[in-house]
């Protein structure tokens, strides 16, 4: 049975960028664009009412330019958790980055403008928002990690070589399977590494969801500026 197609509403404030967004999506025939917007107002408004299952939002938008595509994000997350936000910067600004994952990175998307044209990648951010994940565009990952150096007392420093590769990979939005098929591994080695990061990162007493979240940030925040490579 053919799954219905995904219910998406797109905020961007240059009309040109809006429409051909739309376009994009819709001939793929899996995604059903319920609303095109040019501002934050107009997009929590159209969430509001529609109920879609994911969102696209620009980070720039009326009537400042400044993060309101962020605000609208943690707005959408904490009224309607069920619904999905990637939100596209045309740079890779590791400051974007924390302020949008600062409460926690399910259903939340940071890609590249530059996606637009990749559907494949754009279509698989919104199924992974839309299902509660999350993806974080491989440049932005580059750029963290080239923006840190590692110090002895940092907090990835009692890492093994595997536990850090692992944690890459979780960073970029990919659950233990996906993981263990990268690396390839079992899913049980890989789920014994994220266990043992989460317990030398002081993350063992916190729910589950939250150790995820927390190992992640503290990758992106203390990352190598080279990734190790895996032994």
């Amino acid at each position: 049975m053919t799954e219905p197609p995904l219910r998406v509403v797109i905020a961007e404030d240059h009309y040109l960028v809006r429409e051909g967004t739309r376009r994009l999506l819709e001939d793929t025939g899996g995604i059903r664009v319920v609303a095109a917007v040019g501002d934050a107002t107009a997009l929590l408004a159209a969430v509001g009412r529609l109920r879609p299952d994911a969102v696209i939002a620009d980070i720039r938008m009326p009537p400042g330019h400044h993060t309101e595509g962020i605000a609208a994000a943690h707005a959408i997350r904490a009224a309607h958790p069920g619904i999905g936000v990637v939100v596209l910067s045309q740079h890779a600004d590791e400051n974007y980055a924390f302020e949008l994952f600062r409460r926690g990175t399910d259903g939340l998307a940071y890609l590249l403008k530059e996606r637009i044209g990749e559907l494949d990648e754009l279509l698989r951010a919104l199924r992974e928002v839309a299902a509660g994940r999350s993806v974080v565009d491989p440049r932005i990952v580059e750029v963290l990690m080239g923006s840190h150096t590692r110090t002895a007392d940092a907090p990835l420093a009692a890492l093994t070589r595997r536990e850090l590769d692992v944690l890459r990979h979780m960073a970029e939005g990919k659950t233990n399977r996906a993981i263990a098929q990268e690396l390839v591994l079992s899913e049980s080695t890989i789920e014994k590494h994220v266990n043992s990061t989460f317990a030398k990162l002081g993350l063992a007493e916190e729910p589950q969801l939250h150790r995820r979240v927390s190992a992640v940030l503290a990758y992106l925040r203390h990352a190598p500026r080279e990734a190790p490579a895996a032994g």
